[in-house]
């Protein structure tokens, strides 16, 4: 009997355990009633408009002026005589001018010899340097024709750099004196009269953004239509700030140099204004380098003036002139490093304010070595516009600057015939 039951429990508990694997391989879970909802995040920026169109647009630039044309014929120099001589029975005799090319400038005595001898005395009344040699001394060669004797000697110019600066303003000169003696007839003289034939020289002008530079005629009306110059002419040069939209400007020359390459870094150069405004040319060679005097009513204008000049030595005759010029509102006044000084027997400013001159006495006067620590622009003829804050008690002040080269300038020594 109990066997029966066993035998039918284990029926029971196999037939129980095929309809649970039958129910788990048909079990799906249920979906859920609901879905668990995602925060919808609202965008952080979002494009902004103008309620109305921008209308204000950068002003044109403005065309530039012609060019006056303005009549003009350059002066040619004339041909000079400033050498007479003498010839004796046993001595030559020289007379030379001190303005040994007529040009209004005296040479420096030490400069000129005969030969290898030194003037002899000195007339201060007439301006002229006096040499006299035996015929057979000095250097001096014989020739002997048919008909004479013939003494020559050789009267040598050569020009040393003025003061300290590597610069000179005459030109290298060679004039032949020759005495010739009848061999069967009596002693005479035979006075010589060189003649001096001019070269040209071409110089443009150009200009950069808001500074320009430019050639003007000696009464300053107009731009000058010919760039010809000789040694030791008067250079006339314009510095101009457009003043287009801006306030009323000042311009300053804080610096200039002067070199054979539109190169900063070349060398020879020389630095004939520096140290914030000091033309120092005329403080060391004693030329008449100057500022002219400002006008109240042209404050973006500044004028000076120097004389044309060659590197002692150098055989191209090109030179480029750089300059740093600055330009401030008018509202700023004059000091150490907005001015525009000149010697002439002392610091003279060009606006009349000459205290403002007292520390161009402590400037490198054209000392290449010192000059060249200046913060130059590179490039050569780029030019660099920059705006700066300057603090005036209160009142901001702006600042520009800009770096101007001009080139080439062809300075032609004058010929000698």
């Amino acid at each position: 009997m109990v066997m029966k039951f066993t035998v039918v429990g284990l029926v029971a508990l196999a037939l129980l355990g095929s309809f649970c694997d039958a129910q788990q391989d048909d079990y799906k879970p249920a979906k859920p009633r609901y879905q668990k909802q995602v925060p919808k995040h609202e965008p952080q920026q979002a494009k902004l408009t103008f309620e109305k169109p921008l209308t204000w647009t950068y002003p044109e630039e403005p065309e530039p002026e012609p060019k006056a044309d303005v009549p003009f014929e350059p002066v040619l120099p004339v041909p000079v005589a400033t050498v007479t001589v003498d010839c004796r029975e046993s001595i030559v005799h020289v007379e030379a001018k001190k303005d040994f090319f007529g040009i209004g400038q005296f040479i420096n005595p030490a400069d000129l010899t005969l030969g290898n001898c030194g003037a002899v005395a000195e007339d201060n009344t007439i301006e002229v340097l006096i040499y006299e040699a035996q015929l057979h001394t000095c250097h001096s060669t014989l020739t002997t024709t048919e008909d004479s004797l013939i003494y020559t000697f050789t009267m040598n110019y050569d020009p040393q750099p003025l003061g300290t600066s590597p610069v000179v303003r005459t030109s290298t000169a060679i004039v032949f004196v020759e005495c010739h003696y009848p061999r069967r007839h009596n002693v005479s003289s035979l006075p010589l009269d060189p003649l001096w034939i001019p070269f040209s020289a071409v110089k443009v002008s150009e200009e950069f953004l808001y500074f320009t530079l430019t050639l003007m005629l000696d009464d300053w009306s107009y731009e000058r239509p010919s760039y010809v110059y000789f040694l030791g002419d008067i250079i006339n040069i314009q510095a101009v700030v457009r003043q287009f939209f801006h306030v009323p400007l000042r311009i300053y020359v804080d610096s200039c140099f002067a070199s054979l390459t539109p190169d900063h870094t070349s060398t020879p150069r020389y630095d004939f204004i520096e140290n914030n405004g000091c033309l120092v040319d005329s403080r060391i060679t004693g030329s008449p380098s100057q500022f002219l005097p400002r006008s109240p009513s042209t404050q973006n204008t500044l004028q000076f003036q120097f004389e044309a000049f060659r590197f002692q030595g150098a055989v191209s005759g090109l030179l480029y002139i750089t300059c740093h010029l600055k330009a401030t509102s008018c509202a700023k006044p004059l000091d150490s490093e907005h001015r525009a000084c000149y010697y002439a027997g002392g610091w003279l400013e060009a606006s009349g304010e000459h205290g403002h001159c007292g520390s161009c006495e402590s400037g490198s006067y054209g000392n290449p070595e010192i000059s060249k620590r200046l913060p130059w622009s590179p490039g050569g003829k780029t030019t660099e516009r920059k705006i700066r804050d300057v603090s005036q008690s209160e009142i901001s002040v702006l600042e520009w600057e800009g770096v101007v080269t001009l080139g080439p300038i062809p300075i032609q020594e004058r010929a000698k015939a």
